[in-house]
């Protein structure tokens, strides 16, 4: 009898069929479902007895918090060099998974479940920007920080 593929020898089968993204996203995928769980959990206890299922949108809010410490600042340029640049990217993604048996689905779940729920820039790019506070009328930054 011989034994099931892992995880590496499915994604080298995925990347075949579907070269779109690299297999460091699909790792990548897999890790942030991880955190999602234990994220969901430590807001609901209750959870921890039911199901490791989680939605779209709260695999996609996962994902984020996930990336955002993971990369910091270079979050976005990290997923990008993937060929992760929407949401839909990582709803294609946990597909591929679903149709190779790796990750299981409701079947309440949908690839729309992964459409438009977060920009990248406002979710990997933004938080990163100075706050840009107004300014006093006549202000200019040579006064904030004193002439040379």
């Amino acid at each position: 009898m011989q034994d099931p593929p892992d995880f590496a020898e499915i994604v080298t089968l995925i990347c075949k069929e579907d070269p779109r993204f690299d297999r460091k996203a699909y790792d990548f995928v897999r890790l942030g479902l991880d955190h999602a769980v234990k994220e969901l959990r430590k807001k609901d206890a209750s959870r921890a007895e039911r199901s490791r299922h989680v939605t779209g949108p709260e695999l996609l809010d996962g994902l984020r918090t996930y990336a955002l410490d993971q990369f910091g600042p270079l979050t976005k340029t990290v997923l990008n060099a993937w060929g992760v640049r929407r949401c839909t990217d990582f709803g294609d993604i946990v597909f591929n998974l679903i149709e190779y048996n790796v990750f299981s689905k409701t079947e309440n779940d949908r690839r729309e479940d992964f459409s438009d729920i977060y920009n990248f820039d406002d979710a990997f790019v933004k938080p990163f920007q100075p706050a840009r506070g107004p300014r006093a009328p006549g202000s200019s930054a040579t006064e904030a920080f004193g002439a040379a």
